[in-house]
């Protein structure tokens, strides 16, 4: 076992227990363990929203900081060291990363339910409820969004490209305040939840992914959509596009992924702005944007405090969709930020957190603007009943009804389901390289083949033996333990920030002498340059 003498065996160990003993019972006492987790996700969106707005806001203004501040120019990696991935292959790396085929799905139909269910207690369906749906969905995909995602980006890679440290590990970046309890058991539950956090994660955007998969091909097939063989392909053609994919690695696997499926994603948005209702679109789309700007900080803080007092109606929309999506931000976050941290040499520590935020806000602004409000347009023009599909039928078949609106509607169709099956590759492809490295003391160039392989099946077969067995409610279950099981991630993020500070405080001197020299380097360079073009006469 030499071979593989840099495997963390006691943590990829503890990670199968944990999730053995979390699956086995959704599949073995369904009914039981459907009432224990649902009455501890009441719990935490009930009883922690404050923290998780409260942290959302910390670690967006954290971010600016760093960004803005003294510590921005740091490069990720030597003084001379260039960016190893060009921007648009990084920006679709992240992105794809990040959103997976989740975005596909509620970047449709998410304007719907706030339209029957507006925040601030506004009347359903009026013109200020109309105004909300369009705008909700961005604020919740947007900047708050990708500031959590980045942070376990910057000490990740700080450790891989500055301190040239080989690890990609949540424990590792909290060493600057844990000390030497970052190997003792205290390390190894921190990248445990991790790991299952995001196994939750890869159940939730199977138990969204499939069934909107399935609905597609049910249109341009005619076959069940229900019908569990079929459901069963999807994954399984996912599986083996990703772990192919992560079995080639990042430059020659992860990258050309990403690649094809953001020019799938222009051609699906550019094709849907062209023959929709383009002065619509882009109207709402900026008044959304304006809207966002105005409200972005009650609509970052609002927990409806007094619904239930004086005859105010208690309508749990802040718990059911902000506190909620915190929650999931902050649970798949330390894979996206440690998949970021891999793909960022060369970038500053600005570049990072400016690009993150900026083009991961931007494809999600594109999806709710383009996507969103095409099917709010069929709704308010009288076209299409979108809602009434919605609540006759499913999401995934109120989705393929909008899109069946569209001129050559197979073909919009087609390229849809493409884009979800290479989206649902993308992220569990990066997310099987990631649960690898977290696995493994430190990672020599990559982390090695049969780890990666390894994850990719655990990522796709623990969901799909709960599809099999217990059906898409499971699957609904195991994302509801994995939010759960986050909740301490709002204290390591807490650790992570300090620990990062203190890293960038007792470095600042050698960082400035870097920066220095390499300056001098740069001034002797351009010097001899300058001195030979003016030899012109030799």
């Amino acid at each position: 076992m030499k071979k593989y003498q840099l495997m963390d065996w006691p943590t990829f160990i503890l990670a199968l227990i944990v999730l053995l003993a979390v699956v086995l019972p959704l599949i073995l006492f369904q009914e039981a363990s459907s009432e224990i987790i649902m009455d501890l996700n009441d719990f935490v969106t009930n009883q922690l929203g404050t923290a998780y707005l409260a942290i959302g806001l910390v670690i967006f203004i954290y971010c600016l900081y760093l960004a803005f501040g003294k510590y921005g120019g740091i490069k990720l990696g030597h003084s001379d060291d260039k960016p190893e991935f060009n921007t648009l292959s990084w920006a679709a790396m992240l992105f794809c990363a990040g959103i997976g085929s989740s975005i596909l799905y509620w970047g449709i139909i998410e304007w719907a339910y706030y339209y029957d269910s507006p925040p601030f207690h506004i009347s359903p369906r009026s013109e200020e409820a109309i105004n909300y749906a369009a705008s909700y969905g961005i604020f919740h995909w947007g900047p708050l969004a990708w500031s959590i995602y980045v942070l376990p980006a910057l000490p990740i890679a700080y450790a891989l490209f500055i301190k040239n440290e080989n690890i990609i590990r949540i424990s590792h970046a909290c060493r600057p305040l844990l000390g030497k309890y970052t190997d003792s058991w205290l390390g190894k539950i921190i990248d445990v939840l991790f790991i299952f956090g995001l196994l939750g994660g890869a159940g939730t955007t199977l138990g969204l992914a499939t069934p909107m998969i399935a609905e597609g091909v049910s249109v341009l097939t005619g076959v069940n959509s229900e019908a569990l063989w079929l459901r069963i392909l999807i994954l399984l053609l996912s599986t083996i596009i990703f772990a192919f994919s992560s079995y080639t690695g990042i430059k020659k696997g992860i990258k050309k992924l990403s690649d094809i499926n953001i020019w799938l994603t222009f051609i699906l948005l550019a094709f849907v702005f062209i023959v929709g209702p383009t002065v619509f679109i882009m109207e709402t789309t900026l008044s959304s944007l304006g809207l966002i700007f105005r409200d972005f900080f009650r609509m970052a803080t609002w927990l409806e405090p007094f619904g239930g007092y004086n005859d105010i109606e208690e309508t749990n929309f802040p718990q059911s969709w902000t506190v909620f999506y915190w929650a999931w931000w902050l649970v798949y976050s330390p894979f996206v930020g440690l998949f970021i941290a891999r793909i960022s040499k060369g970038r500053t520590i600005k570049e990072v957190i400016l690009g993150t935020i900026i083009y991961g806000t931007l494809g999600c602004t594109l999806f709710f603007g383009i996507l969103g409000n095409f099917g709010l347009w069929l709704e308010l023009s009288g076209t299409f009943s979108v809602t009434e599909v919605l609540k006759e039928q499913s999401g995934p078949a109120a989705i393929m009804s909008i899109l069946s609106q569209l001129p050559m509607s197979n073909i919009a169709i087609i390229i849809f389901v493409l884009t979800a099956i290479i989206y649902l590759s993308t992220t569990f492809d990066s997310g099987s390289y990631i649960l690898a490295g977290a696995t493994q003391k430190k990672i020599d160039g990559e982390p090695y083949r049969f780890n990666r392989l390894f994850w990719a099946f655990a990522l796709s077969f623990i969901p799909l033996a709960l599809l099999i067995i217990s059906g898409n409610d499971s699957l609904t279950l195991l994302q509801t333990a994995s939010i759960v099981s986050g909740a301490p991630l709002i204290i390591i993020f807490i650790i992570l920030m300090v620990s990062f500070m203190k890293t960038l405080s007792s470095d600042r001197i050698k960082l400035e002498e870097r920066s220095r020299l390499f300056k001098e380097k740069e001034r002797k360079t351009l010097s001899i340059r300058y001195a030979k073009d003016d030899r012109w006469w030799e």
